[in-house]
């Protein structure tokens, strides 16, 4: 098991130090340059020096590389450009923690629905329960975010007030009026992923229920409840659990669309909010966020995957 962890730290690793090429190149690469830009085109020759200087662009592919790979382990990465006085670090982990709020709400709104949902489809496969579940899953999962969006504000938003337009509540709100406003995106997020994720899951759940052991439980006499506490929950949740790994770097960084459409500061916001405006300190520190949230996310899931799966650890452990 630790040579397991081991191999799968050192790809996340590897994923990190790919992506801090990527980002160190982005103002090399990108067109026009990147000083005038920020400064502005009647800036002094001063100026676009010192901003020059503030990117790096003087220094050598190297040695911006190294510099950036010691503004993650140090979290420095010097003042906005577009926010004079305020640091990369602190307007990051604002937005971070109005995104970990809304993830974490949509999830907890998404994830029993969904695994109910494909759970129920593959107990009743190829009825009309299973095809209903499965082609609403295919039909709203078709829908854009943005667009699902769109369509909350103005069947539900804009006629009812329970339903806010903006997700993000007041400061000082309480935290039931936090969870009113975030309710929206929420079911906007569960609208988009509920047949995502249980097609995933009733795919699971009907290999559980087909093999041996589930088979030999059930001519037992024992009862569906129990087989699926016992032998099925865990086994079918497998493939569940590494689609969720992959999609949280996405949903807290991707999700662009649907924090303009509800005007909500997250994290996706403002990495879209610093492409714009050429902030590249900004860009770099929110890309590298999502970046290690990502990492880690998939880093978790293959270790809950290693734990769930009995074969998976006895493979590992052997190695070792």
């Amino acid at each position: 098991m630790t040579r397991f962890i081991l191999r799968r730290v050192g790809l996340s690793l590897i994923t990190l130090a790919i992506i801090l090429v990527i980002v160190t190149l982005i103002p090399n690469i990108a067109p026009g340059d990147p000083a005038r830009k920020i400064a502005g085109g009647t800036a002094s020759p001063e100026r676009l020096m010192d901003v020059r200087e503030s990117l790096g662009l003087d220094d050598s592919v190297v040695e911006q590389l190294t510099g950036l790979a010691e503004s993650v382990f140090t979290l420095d990465f010097g003042d906005a450009f577009t926010k004079p006085g305020e640091s990369v670090v602190g307007l990051v982990r604002a937005a971070l923690w109005r995104s970990t709020k809304l993830v974490v709400f949509s999830l907890l709104l998404v994830l029993p629905l969904s695994i109910a949902g494909g759970m129920v489809a593959a107990y009743k496969k190829d009825t009309w329960i299973d095809r209903t579940i499965v082609n609403i899953g295919l039909a709203l999962s078709s829908i854009p975010e943005f667009v699902a969006g769109v369509i909350f504000l103005t069947v539900l938003a804009v006629p009812i007030d329970f339903f806010k337009v903006g997700a993000d509540a007041p400061a000082g709100s309480s935290a039931l009026t936090q969870i009113q406003h975030l309710l929206g995106p929420a079911i906007v997020v569960l609208t988009v992923y509920f047949g995502y994720i249980a097609r995933v899951t009733r795919a699971g759940t009907i290999t559980a229920l087909e093999s041996d052991y589930a088979r030999t439980a059930f001519m037992k006499g024992i009862s569906t409840r129990t087989v699926f506490r016992r032998h099925v929950f865990r086994n079918a949740l497998q493939p569940t659990v590494a689609v969720i790994g992959t999609q949280l770097g996405y949903l807290f960084g991707g999700m662009v669309g649907l924090e303009i459409v509800f005007n909500y500061p997250g994290l996706g916001k403002l990495i879209f909010n610093a492409a714009q405006d050429a902030d590249y300190p900004l860009l770099r520190g929110g890309v590298l966020i999502v970046a290690i949230i990502y990492m880690l996310a998939t880093l978790t899931a293959d270790l809950v995957i290693a734990w769930m799966n009995p074969r998976a650890r006895v493979m590992t452990e052997g190695a070792t």
